[in-house]
């Protein structure tokens, strides 16, 4: 069995390592220009060299994002970057506007090309389109469903990209201008303030000062703030579609957030191939997901045009049931000594949970910690430090620690 590429997200270095580490077949990240995630951290020139040495190690691929909208005056320093990323060697660019294509033609760029999102491919005419423009991927629209994308698969040659995980957005594909119009921040450059995720009331033409709640609800209703995107239930379905590459949202999200959602579906999509017949999404797959800082989860249109249900009109916060402390940075087995990168207060006493790849799950009581240099403490409060913690069984880089929130 062919499985589709599992591409996962990398707003840093770190969390493209991460990705990798817990199974991505592939990573997409954004340079410090051009891409439509001006929030993220992305990578340095520097940084990416690194980020080629690294997916190159793993037989991986790497992805990066040429997304926005540019300008003119923008449209030298792109071409002098896309010629940085073809020495570098990119597996490929992720483009939406064809003022960015025109300039890799132009230029006998030898960069393979897909198509973002952010071109609102919804039907197979589209795709042969830019078919015939040398795109060799195009990423599909979230807004289609599992008979829409089958009938594009059948009618194309194209490679096809799915997302299956992650925000949702209210604007088609994220073509929003809600953001830039209220805020100043251009959705379509990199810097949306997500305004869907606000709370609205009604407010009548002749009584401007006077506002009423949509629903009964005093703190106003969320009536553009959609659920997040979770089609892990849906894995036979997937595979079978005949999409190439299944792709998760979030390269502003977490370290474990990162970790969690490749883990869970590289598991399940693996176990999927080793025995189709018997498959089973195992319960504890989808406690992981919930385990991470999300929305409410939803099947967007998979399953056709979403109705009330894909909406959360009570409020735009995240669930946030267990706090992420740290990364382990190295194991010591004499010891049996992990030395853990903090992020959040680690303290004796603390019951833990440590993850690491193909979803494996502990339990770890903080009987002992020590400082870098070996002193014995009671806590480790400052983010960035490094620690060292005694631990029941064998870790490796890139584990995750984390502990469930108190009520």
């Amino acid at each position: 069995m062919v499985l589709p590429e599992l591409l996962a997200p990398a707003g840093n270095l770190k969390k493209l390592k991460v990705a990798l580490d817990y199974g991505a077949d592939a990573v997409y990240c954004g340079g410090k220009e051009f891409g439509l995630r001006a929030g993220a951290e992305n990578l340095s020139r520097e940084e990416m060299h690194e980020a080629i040495d690294y997916t190159r190690q793993r037989g991986s691929s790497i992805y990066v994002t040429m997304n926005i909208i540019p300008h003119n005056m923008e449209l030298k320093s792109m071409l002098e970057y896309l010629q940085f990323l073809e020495e570098i060697g990119v597996d490929a660019v992720i483009v939406s506007d064809p003022g960015v294509l025109y300039l890799i033609e132009r230029e006998n760029l030898q960069l393979p090309i897909h198509l973002s999102t952010q071109a609102n491919t919804v039907n197979w005419a589209s795709v042969k389109f830019w078919e015939n423009r040398g795109i060799e991927r195009v990423i599909l629209a979230r807004e289609l469903s599992r008979g829409e994308i089958e009938y594009i698969d059948e009618m194309t040659e194209a490679e096809l990209e799915m997302f299956v995980h992650g925000s949702m957005c209210i604007s088609y594909s994220g073509r929003c201008l809600l953001s830039n119009y209220m805020t100043g921040r251009d959705a379509n450059r990199g810097a949306c303030a997500q305004p869907c995720r606000w709370k609205y009331n009604l407010v009548e033409e002749n009584r401007p000062e006077e506002s009423y709640p949509i629903e009964e609800d005093e703190g106003g209703t969320y009536i553009m703030n959609s659920k997040d995107l979770n089609l892990l239930n849906r894995i036979p379905e997937l595979v079978n579609l005949g999409v190439d590459a299944l792709k998760i949202e979030g390269r502003m999200k977490s370290v474990h957030y990162v970790a969690a959602v490749t883990s869970v579906y590289r598991t399940a999509l693996d176990k999927f191939a080793d025995s189709p017949e018997e498959f089973a999404i195992k319960e504890k797959w989808q406690k992981e997901l919930n385990k991470i800082s999300h929305r409410p989860y939803t099947s967007g249109f998979f399953e056709g045009s979403p109705g009330t249900e894909a909406q959360n009109y009570k409020n735009s916060s995240y669930i946030r049931d267990y706090r992420y402390l740290g990364l382990i940075r190295g194991y010591l087995p004499d010891t049996k000594t992990a030395i853990v990168k903090v992020k959040n207060k680690i303290s004796v006493g603390d019951e833990l949970e440590i993850f690491g790849p193909g979803c494996q799950v502990f339990k770890q009581n903080v009987e002992e910690l020590y400082d870098n240099q070996g002193s014995r403490i009671e806590v480790a409060p400052h983010p960035e430090s490094l620690v060292k913690l005694r631990v029941d069984h064998e870790v490796g880089e890139n584990y995750i620690i984390r502990r469930e929130k108190d009520e």
